[in-house]
């Protein structure tokens, strides 16, 4: 679940946490199959006294900078979270990896669904490389975003989805943001104006912007949802539009949320707001 305001809200906590700098003595490995393209002894040897030079992050990764030839990158997906624990603290049930830092302090890694995953290579590219730009770059103008859009002859949804078209959204943030342009998540993306194509960037800035000052979305408090590196839940939920709102009244209109199911993926709409576009509603 965690997405681009969640992870990006995580490395930005490890750095305040002066995670940067600190030299890793230990780590303890209880769940192998985590471990993308390495052995455990491998894994375990290489880090084993090696200093975290930089954390940052590149769509829902994070890219950890170990040496010069040596990255860390680990993707969260479902439920993956980090905390700290003391010395003398015991690894709860689902925490699956334990780092154990010089000065004392163990990181955790706790993931209930074990879907993460960790990767250690020479170059980040490896894993990131075929990422598609970042929604935050200045770089990916209005003008850009229509360009990409009238060469995808695909449902927008789930496009906004596909991480090598753009990188960082989710289900929350690409739901949220459509409600935000006024755009039926079935749109075809070459069918998209100019002006929708504008739009639909301010929006999936306004949410993601939104979901960073509110420090992530967290959907409850139970082992599978986002939870902060102090185990606390971010605060963008109150503030969702539509997101697991159904048959809620859609804030701007008043009309009930509707959920439908899209490419599989649950997915939230206002039916006034969001018109399904007329060459598709008479399909």
């Amino acid at each position: 679940m965690p997405e681009l305001p969640e992870v990006q809200t995580l490395v930005d906590d490890l750095k305040a946490c002066h995670t940067i700098g600190a030299r890793i003595s230990k780590v303890e490995v209880h769940w192998p199959a985590l471990l993308a393209g390495s052995e455990t002894f491998e894994f375990k040897q290489k880090l084993a006294g090696t200093v975290i030079k930089d954390i940052r992050r590149r769509g829902k990764y994070m890219i950890w900078t170990l040496a010069a030839d040596c990255h860390m990158v680990v993707h969260l997906r479902m439920s993956g979270r980090f905390y700290f624990a003391g010395s003398g603290e015991k690894p709860a049930k689902h925490v699956h990896l334990v780092f154990e830092l010089e000065d004392g302090r163990r990181l955790m890694y706790h993931d209930t669904r074990k879907f993460g995953r960790f990767y250690l290579v020479h170059d980040p590219r490896e894993v990131v490389g075929r990422l598609g730009p970042e929604p935050l770059d200045k770089n990916l103008t209005s003008r850009r975003l229509a360009k990409m859009l009238s060469r995808r002859h695909r449902r927008l949804k789930p496009l906004l989805l596909d991480q090598t078209f753009i990188a960082g959204l989710g289900n929350i943030y690409t739901d949220e943001a459509l409600w935000e342009a006024c755009i039926h998540p079935l749109s075809i993306a070459c069918h998209l104006s100019a002006r929708q194509a504008a739009s639909l960037l301010r929006a999936i800035r306004k949410v993601l912007r939104q979901g960073l000052d509110k420090r992530g979305t967290s959907l409850g408090r139970g082992l599978n949802n986002f939870a902060l590196l102090s185990q606390q839940a971010g605060g963008n939920a109150s503030s969702l539009k539509v997101y697991q709102r159904a048959d809620m009244p859609c804030p701007r209109c008043g009309t009930p949320v509707k959920r439908l199911v899209v490419s599989q993926r649950s997915t939230h709409i206002c039916p006034r707001c969001q018109k399904l576009p007329v060459d598709l509603s008479k399909s």
